[in-house]
């Protein structure tokens, strides 16, 4: 900004906290230099943990994040000048990033939770190139999984998205100024339009003045499907994509394959209601809400580490209308289920109110393969996933050409791994989503996609 841009930058963070639950932080550049700051989100909102620190973080140029794993933005000095880096991403080969620096008496100063910090390693790889570009080039190029970030230089802003478009960048602009986000949810009311999407692999600089980019977009993109069934914000778009819009096209798409007649239609809160209003408008079903999300006090479900913790802050938020309930046959529309154990206690808490059925239509297909390519969502086991559990039920292993049979919706074995799934879950009926219907409704060509926890197709 040609301004101080410490405002714009708090909001704009604060408008990715859905993104992550771990940690926020924020760096800035000023005439004496970068200063940064990083606190533990786990326990309160971005907002009320970074206010106080505003006055210390003043600037015309920065950048923020929000992280589910490690500490960052950090600072780095180097052979190419002082730089702040943020990461988003996985990045599978770090043990063997790490091991190659230290045989090269390269030393690491983050450290934290038994590894090298991801973030840290990546500015590592950028310095060893002779400038910026080159070494996000290079750096992107020895990463295994996904790698999309901002450098805040001395001159201006990198951002660069991951060589596969996994996530997504775009360029917003206002009067005297120029901005970067992961959501294009920060720029309307921070007074920004958004007017340029990065491609795949692409690197722009960016200066309160405008943007150039510096390494055009390669062809190949795999970006992650589950954006828009399930992560991103309602109000962004990516690609120029809606997220609301293809939620509601995902709920049509549920309707247009189901015969079932029931009394009311809703969504599992949040992420589940705008498929509900698809698939209620199609059927011409009325749309409800025996759901109510109690937010004032309780944080998102997915919040607190601890599985024990996440499964009581979702039981409690969400409070029954037993009025829209009793006697009634629900159906509710979901994003997906991951692991199940929150939609379990949320079917047994609709049938105690007085539920005379309930059913279940799912956005997407089964998920069948654990993301290896983003760390928003993150499994201490692959039976985690409450598709690979059924798998395993039944077979009692895991080998690959088994699961992929899982993975057709056409074969007997997808029946009865969904079946498995409806009693586990004490349901009525359970339907999930055609990957194809899925795809038609988001709008872009299937490779284009990154569909990999579907049908393990994508590749790195």
């Amino acid at each position: 900004m040609k301004t101080d841009c410490t405002m714009d930058l708090f909001y704009g963070t604060d408008y990715h906290s859905h993104l992550g639950t771990k940690r926020g932080g924020l760096a800035v550049k000023n005439s004496q230099g970068m200063a940064k700051a990083i606190k533990n989100i786990e326990n309160s909102y971005f907002r009320t943990k970074f206010e106080s620190e505003l006055p210390n973080l003043h600037g015309k140029k920065g950048i923020g994040v929000i992280s589910d794993h490690d500490s960052q933005p950090l600072i780095i000095g180097s052979h190419l000048g002082n730089f702040g880096i943020a990461t988003v991403g996985r990045i599978n080969n770090l043990a063997e990033l790490a091991r190659s620096a230290f045989s090269r008496g390269i030393h690491f100063s983050e450290v934290g939770e038994g590894a090298v910090n991801p973030t840290e390693c990546v500015g590592m790889l950028i310095n060893q190139e002779n400038n910026f570009v080159n070494g996000i080039v290079s750096a992107q190029a020895a990463i295994r999984g996904s790698c999309t970030l901002l450098l805040l230089t001395e001159k201006g802003i990198y951002a660069a998205r991951d060589r596969l478009g996994r996530t997504p960048l775009v360029i917003g602009k206002k009067q005297g100024a120029h901005a970067v986000s992961f959501e294009t949810t920060a720029f309307f009311n921070l007074g920004y339009e958004a007017v340029h999407y990065l491609g795949p692999g692409e690197i722009v600089f960016i200066t309160a003045e405008g943007y150039e980019t510096v390494r055009p977009p390669g062809p190949d993109m795999q970006v992650c499907a589950f954006l828009w069934v399930y992560y991103g914000y309602p109000a962004s778009s990516y690609e120029n994509i809606s997220v609301e819009q293809v939620r509601y096209r995902c709920g049509k798409a549920l309707a247009r394959a189901d015969d079932m007649e029931v009394d009311l239609v809703s969504g599992i809160p949040d992420s589940g209601i705008g498929h509900a209003i698809g698939y209620a408008n199609e059927k011409q079903v009325p749309y409800g809400r025996p759901f109510v999300k109690y937010t004032p006090t309780w944080p998102r479900s997915f919040m607190p580490q601890n599985q024990n913790d996440r499964d009581l802050v979702a039981r409690m938020k969400l409070i029954p209308v037993t009025s829209l309930i009793s006697g009634q046959r629900l159906l509710f529309c979901d994003d997906s289920i991951v692991r199940g154990t929150q939609l379990k206690d949320n079917v047994r808490t609709l049938f105690d109110a007085g539920a005379r059925e309930v059913h279940m239509r799912i956005a997407c297909p089964t998920l069948v393969y654990p993301c290896v390519f983003l760390n928003f969502s993150t499994s201490r086991s692959t039976l985690d996933l409450a598709g690979r559990k059924a798998i395993f039920d039944m077979e009692g292993q895991e080998q690959e050409d088994t699961i992929r049979r899982y993975a057709d919706p056409d074969t007997r074995q997808t029946t009865d791994m969904v079946e498995h799934i409806r009693e586990k879950l004490g349901l009525n009926t359970l339907k999930y989503q055609r990957l194809e219907d899925m795809i038609a409704a988001i709008g872009l060509p299937k490779e284009k996609l990154c569909t990999h926890c579907w049908d393990g197709s994508s590749y790195d």
